[in-house]
């Protein structure tokens, strides 16, 4: 929550298979703040939000991703890598460190 460059890295660089670095997802949601506005970050993260909802089938409630992203970024993000980790992922050690890569699990609709 501190720091949501690393965060992001770590989160994109699990939803990305490896094909984008924690370090290059860090640095790009950084620069994008400097550049542009905070709306720029949040598309950016948002993004990586609908991947993971997509692989694991999570429903997208209560509110929109873009809404969960541009008011409460931090906690988002926080999200992301809690779900990563529920999923089996160690998003700290990198997506070529991981432990056993697991399985995309799809959750039941309801």
């Amino acid at each position: 929550m501190v720091c949501p460059c690393i965060t992001i890295g770590r989160v994109a660089e699990i939803v990305e298979r490896g094909e984008r670095t924690c370090c290059a997802a860090g640095v790009l949601y950084v620069l994008l703040g400097f550049v542009s506005s905070c709306l720029c970050q949040c598309a950016y993260s948002c993004s990586y939000r609908g991947k993971m909802r997509a692989e694991f089938g999570l429903l997208d409630e209560p509110c929109d991703d873009c809404c969960v992203h541009l008011f409460c970024e931090p906690c988002a993000l926080c999200q992301e890598y809690r779900e990563l980790k529920h999923h089996g992922f160690e998003p700290a050690l990198g997506w070529h460190h991981q432990p056993a890569v697991p399985k995309p699990q799809r959750m039941a609709r309801r």
